[in-house]
């Protein structure tokens, strides 16, 4: 059942034991295992902490951290939930997760939420420098995150650090983790070609594929 031959042109192709075992194959691969054995070699590639964030009952949530040496201090932890807007590992998933169904009904829910908060804050001294407070503004930032293939936020929920996140898809094409690299915005280059920026795409490229992704020709 490996191989089965096609009556009509005689040529050979998978057969379905072939599939079966592609299934399993795909069903054991741990995204975020493999993910975390990438992290030392992108690590001594920006020289900036790395993190990977996972989509969880509240939202991204970082699961695995990573501090580069003489890296800034930043005070998030293993499973603090990133919010959506302020923050590039929520605008990576917001622009890259499903909006249709119960989970988009959901992300919508949340990204209401936070609008709310943001109009509430005071805007003096107020750190971000790109915050959306409205949908048009909301739909037009994440359409960037979709041009660029990152989330981005420069001074966002920790003011002083930029940072980028990067969509990892698995074979079904669904968003199955975040890479994530931040840094004092002092060191830290946040231009969208910026070495950070142009390594974690290749990264999460990379790893996109390993994990079964093709991307649409």
């Amino acid at each position: 059942g490996l191989v089965v031959q096609d009556p009509a042109s005689t040529r050979y192709d998978l057969g379905p034991a072939a599939l079966r075992i592609g299934l399993a194959t795909l069903a054991r691969v741990d995204a975020v295992r493999l993910a975390r054995e990438r992290i030392p070699a992108l690590l001594q590639e920006t020289g900036h902490t790395l993190a990977i964030a996972v989509w969880g009952n509240q939202g991204p949530t970082m699961v695995h951290w990573d501090e580069a040496p003489q890296a800034a201090p930043v005070t998030l932890r293993l499973g603090d939930v990133m919010p959506l807007l302020t923050s590039a590992t929520g605008r990576c998933f917001a622009a890259f997760m499903p909006r249709e169904g119960r989970d988009g009904a959901r992300i919508q829910r949340m990204i209401d939420d936070e609008l709310a908060r943001l109009r509430r804050l005071p805007q003096t001294g107020f750190p971000l420098e790109d915050v959306p407070l409205d949908m048009p503004a909301v739909n037009a930032t994440l359409d960037e995150v979709r041009r660029q293939g990152l989330g981005r936020v420069v001074h966002g929920m920790v003011p002083g650090v930029g940072g980028f996140c990067a969509p990892v898809f698995d074979a079904q094409g669904r968003l199955a983790l975040g890479l994530v690299v931040l840094g004092s915005a002092a060191t830290f280059e946040t231009d969208w070609d910026g070495p950070p920026a142009r390594a974690l795409r290749a990264c999460a490229r990379r790893l996109s594929e390993d994990i079964g992704y093709r991307a649409p020709s």
